[in-house]
């Protein structure tokens, strides 16, 4: 179990939880009371500290390294016949982004994401989430394929940006995300966007334009990480929770200022304590969301979309 610094009562909690059930094994002592009395100070402390996160913290949480990524929600929620489709028909196929048909519950659909990798090795095959241009080729590639059959999409979006590098510069990443966004404005099925650990900047936004977008409860979306915005206003990154404050970047702050729909209540201390119960909570989640918009016409849904995004945001003619 890795614990953020936060959590340090839980963690001291824990470890007096296995002390009592390990003198309980040895002695043979019935010490059931003794861990039912932990058991409810644990909770209830995961209450206390979840109930009063910074935006900082929400961040920390974002990023745990036992969070579900993209591939696990899809192997969870599917029936079992997630076909992963690969390449962008053009340069490779971007590891970082993944996608493909798989059905729930009987109805197919378009997943797409960022994975980020569970381990070292992983991380640096998937490049960390960070997609380079054709990794945002193929999802709109994709986009249309599932247009093509009539299957609506769902993106799950996890990434700390689009990838930085030259490379990436030379083969078109700012065009590349442009289009995707562009283009998602026309797809004609309907679109189901969520985040589902970190929303960064453009790397998010490349796959975000749809008719509902969520957000989990620990989780950020925004125009900059904190670190990169601590570091433009102060040279330093010293000052990233005052930064992570000031972008309003957490899911109450961004539905308090109308950019999504809707947030998705994790389990008590963050998807990454119960994994199942997420995936159930997320499932239930998106099959409420693709029944409410399949009963709403294209044209409609097309135009509620279009008037979603462009009534973000204040400024005066």
């Amino acid at each position: 179990m890795v614990l953020l610094e936060f959590e340090q009562e839980i963690g001291d909690l824990h470890e007096q939880l296995e002390k009592a059930k390990e003198i309980g094994e040895q002695s043979h002592v019935d010490v059931s009371t003794t861990i039912k009395e932990l058991e409810d100070k644990i909770a209830e402390a995961k209450k206390k500290i979840y109930a009063n996160l910074t935006s900082w913290q929400r961040v920390q949480v974002s990023r745990h390294p036992e969070r579900p990524y993209t591939l696990s929600y899809i192997d969870a929620i599917t029936d079992g016949d997630f076909i992963e489709l690969h390449g962008d028909r053009n340069v490779k196929d971007d590891k970082a982004m993944v996608g493909g048909f798989g059905s729930i519950d009987g109805q197919t659909v378009m997943f797409i994401g960022q994975q980020k990798g569970i381990n070292t090795k992983m991380r640096q095959y998937r490049n960390f989430g960070m997609a380079n241009p054709e990794g945002y080729r193929k999802a709109l590639r994709l986009m249309r394929l599932a247009e093509k059959f009539n299957k609506p999409i769902v993106t799950l979006i996890d990434t700390p940006g689009a990838y930085p590098g030259l490379e990436a510069e030379e083969r078109g990443q700012g065009e590349a995300i442009a289009r995707n966004i562009y283009e998602m404005f026309n797809v004609k099925v309907p679109i189901l966007c969520i985040i589902i650990g970190e929303g960064a900047s453009g790397g998010a936004i490349g796959i975000g334009v749809g008719d509902r977008i969520l957000m989990l409860e620990n989780t950020w979306y925004s125009v900059i990480s904190p670190e990169s915005c601590s570091s433009i206003l102060w040279r330093s990154w010293d000052y990233k929770q005052q930064a992570a404050e000031a972008l309003k970047l957490t899911p109450n702050d961004m539905l308090n200022n109308g950019l999504i729909d809707g947030i998705i209540k994790e389990p008590l201390g963050g998807a990454h304590t119960d994994h199942e119960t997420t995936f159930q909570i997320v499932k239930k989640e998106i099959k409420k969301q693709l029944s409410e918009l399949s009963g709403v016409g294209v044209e409609e849904r097309l135009e509620k979309r279009i008037e979603k995004f462009t009534a973000m945001g204040e400024y005066a003619e």
